[in-house]
């Protein structure tokens, strides 16, 4: 387990490392091999041969195989993603990768922690040992969100001044603001934002799953797609830009920012944005890679245990990469966001009106 912590910061570092040199190339990477490594993973399972093994394992290869879909289905978006994250990103600002390493190093640290008290609970043998575990890793899922939320707020607030006054701020000031003024509202977007897009993600899948269908077991699909959308204005990523920069409340700012995006026609924009599937992504492939290392060392050795190890692996590796990513999704939220509030900002070229103008032909 120690090991996958280590791999998980090593595969951290070095996704990091090939966004800061190479975004193109990460960003098609990350969605060809994302399926891969997760069919990798659910062949793991499957060799482990239990039957929650296999059950996993057969779970895993069918989202690889979605994966794959999707990757297919956006393909044609690869072009405008990867023109706004060079954009957006091409000059990351002074001091990120010395605190995009120093978050990575504290998650190994605290990983590391918490993996022994794993290993602890597991030796001893006790009833309570699962409600232990359970909370330890609702501890790690908390602190490294928290974590990569803090650099995104810090991150976003720099890129803002640049794309919308030309002005410098020195990030280890906003980082200190971030610490010392901004966590009320960086714990509580924490919280909001994976919860609105597991709701927001399930809504489009039984809308697309609907269609036009009028049946009753489809009845509700829109009703339930107006509660996401909603939801979607109160708690989105988006809202961290205005956290930062204007020491809003969390809701507060995700509202407004909203508010700016329909001002300017840019929901539907953001709403097809492939920034956050690309992290979300680049996380589930450092995730499966430390699964397989800590997966296939544990199966050698004690195979009673690769299940539990691989599990424990797979969320620690996928924590960590998203740390690591939080700096290219700052980028580009702080672009859009400045955008939507001068979209005539001398800083601005014609990559987003000339997307705009292609959705709305092929709207019509």
């Amino acid at each position: 387990m120690l090991t996958s912590v280590a791999s998980s910061g090593l595969v951290a570092l070095t996704w990091q490392w090939i966004v800061s040199c190479n975004p193109s190339k990460a960003i098609r990477a990350c969605f060809w091999l994302s399926p891969l490594f997760t069919c990798s993973v659910g062949i793991l399972f499957l060799i482990i041969g239990s039957a929650s093994g296999s059950a996993i394992g057969v779970i895993a290869i069918v989202c690889a195989f979605i994966q794959s879909l999707y990757t297919c289905w956006v393909n044609p978006r690869f072009e405008y993603a990867l023109k706004i994250l060079s954009v957006s990103a091409a000059f990351p600002p002074a001091k990120t990768s010395f605190f995009v390493v120093l978050s990575i190093i504290f998650g190994v640290v605290y990983s590391s922690f918490l993996v022994s008290g794993i290993g602890g609970a597991t030796a001893t043998g006790t009833g309570a040992d699962i409600l232990f575990k359970v909370l330890i890793l609702l501890s790690l899922a908390w602190t490294l969100q928290v974590t990569k939320n803090v650099l995104q707020v810090t991150i976003s607030r720099v890129k803002y001044i640049h794309f919308a006054y030309g002005g410098d701020l020195d990030t280890g000031i906003a980082f200190r603001d971030t610490i010392n003024h901004l966590m009320g509202s960086v714990s509580i977007g924490s919280a909001l934002v994976p919860i609105v897009g597991v709701i927001r993600g399930s809504a489009r899948t039984i809308s697309l799953v609907a269609g036009d269908t009028d049946e009753f077991l489809f009845s509700c699909a829109s009703c339930y797609s107006s509660i996401a959308s909603r939801l979607g204005t109160l708690g989105n990523r988006w809202g961290f830009v205005h956290v930062g920069v204007y020491n809003k409340g969390f809701v507060q700012a995700s509202v407004d920012t909203w508010d700016l995006f329909r001002r300017v026609e840019l929901e539907m924009l953001i709403d097809s944005d492939l920034t956050g599937a690309f992290c979300f992504l680049s996380g589930i492939a450092g995730a499966a890679v430390c699964a397989l290392v800590g997966g296939i060392w544990t199966l050698a050795v004690h195979e009673s245990y690769a299940i539990e190890v691989s599990i424990y692996a797979f969320l620690i590796g996928y924590f960590m990469c998203r740390v690591a990513l939080a700096w290219p999704q700052a980028c580009v939220s702080a672009y859009y966001v400045a955008y939507a509030e001068n979209p005539q900002g001398p800083r601005f070229d014609s990559t987003i009106p000339a997307r705009l103008q292609e959705l709305l032909r092929y709207q019509t």
